[in-house]
């Protein structure tokens, strides 16, 4: 694609993001005036009202810039890796493997930070990785876009299932998980987000610059390999990259899901399908889909709140049905 285009939806998506940001900091059930927010910002003045209005929704929108980067870049690297369109964290059960780790790790052990969630959410959602894998390529046709799509949504009711025992075993852990399992963008600290940082920028790293192997595993591995790519290993480091963005968010704000779907066939709208291009642009407009759909959550059904977890379900959903769709006529 011409540079000027790129350039464009770049800037266009900036744009985008710093509307996001100031929505998320100034709507909500009590709404901010710009004004206000500014005075308050300057004056900071902890005992006002805006001021603590505004400190809270500044992590609620730093916590969404986070997990919309991870979610957004590991379903756009899932996408590559597996050459799979409906590729997805929600979709291929590594959500639901991290927060069953999560809640297995509640249950268990009382886990409470979100360091410990973090730790559970790697390990969960690697295993789950693996097994929905091993599912899809024990099938008759093999490792296939809906294979793997089928194996997720079995791996995903199963784990999900397993998440709602435990949670209803345990009162404690109900409380515990009650927002955080439907996906909340507002149950983490500065402090959580710091810890989870190392993991969001290693990740982050690891898939961005893999964007020139992603575009040679596009041509197949055969292809690949010609122009001396190691498959095996490029798929291993890459696993690695997407694991840490899962986990990390998944602690943060629990399992959103099709964000990753979403926002990659979005982009690709935009820029073609060229990894270069397509990867720092999904990283930019992932947290301006979440940080919407968060606010559009706040005020719908004021004064209670609709979780964004269930914002991007909303979104989400027809979308992959429509890719389903459009997989199957190119099968016929």
């Amino acid at each position: 694609m011409p540079a000027r285009p790129t350039l464009l939806a770049t800037a266009g998506a900036l744009v985008a993001l710093a509307v996001a940001c100031v929505l998320s900091l100034l709507v909500g059930a009590r709404t901010v005036p710009l004004d206000a927010a500014w005075q308050a910002a300057l004056a900071f003045d902890p005992g006002s009202a805006d001021h603590v209005v505004l400190a809270s929704r500044l992590q609620r929108t730093l916590a969404g810039l986070a997990v919309g980067v991870a979610l957004a870049l590991a379903g756009a690297g899932l996408q590559g890796m597996t050459r799979n369109p409906l590729a997805d964290p929600g979709i291929l059960g590594l959500n639901s493997g991290a927060a069953a780790a999560v809640a297995t790790g509640v249950y268990l052990f009382s886990f409470s930070s979100v360091t410990q969630f973090m730790a559970a959410g790697f390990v969960g959602a690697a295993l789950a990785a693996v097994l929905v894998y091993a599912l899809a390529a024990a099938s008759r046709t093999g490792a296939t876009p809906i294979t793997l799509a089928i194996a997720g949504a079995a791996v995903t009711a199963g784990l999900g299932s397993l998440v709602h025992a435990l949670v209803i075993l345990d009162q404690g852990a109900l409380d515990r998980m009650r927002l955080w399992q439907v996906g909340t963008l507002g149950a983490r600290d500065l402090g959580d987000l710091a810890a989870v940082a190392p993991a969001l920028l290693i990740g982050a790293v690891i898939v961005l610059g893999a964007a020139r192997a992603l575009n040679a595993l596009a041509l197949g591995d055969d292809a690949a390999a010609g122009l001396g790519v190691h498959v095996g290993r490029t798929r291993v480091v890459l696993g690695v990259g997407i694991v840490l963005l899962v986990g990390a968010a998944v602690s943060l704000a629990g399992p959103v899901g099709f964000l990753g779907l979403v926002v990659p066939h979005a982009v690709r709208l935009l820029v073609g399908s060229d990894h270069r291009r397509l990867l720092p642009l999904t990283a930019l407009l992932g947290p301006v889909v979440l940080l919407l759909a968060d606010v559009v959550g706040r005020v719908i059904a004021p004064p209670a709140e609709v979780q964004v977890g269930v914002m991007t379900a909303l979104l989400g959903v027809p979308v992959f049905l429509v890719l389903i769709r459009t997989r199957k006529r190119v099968a016929l």
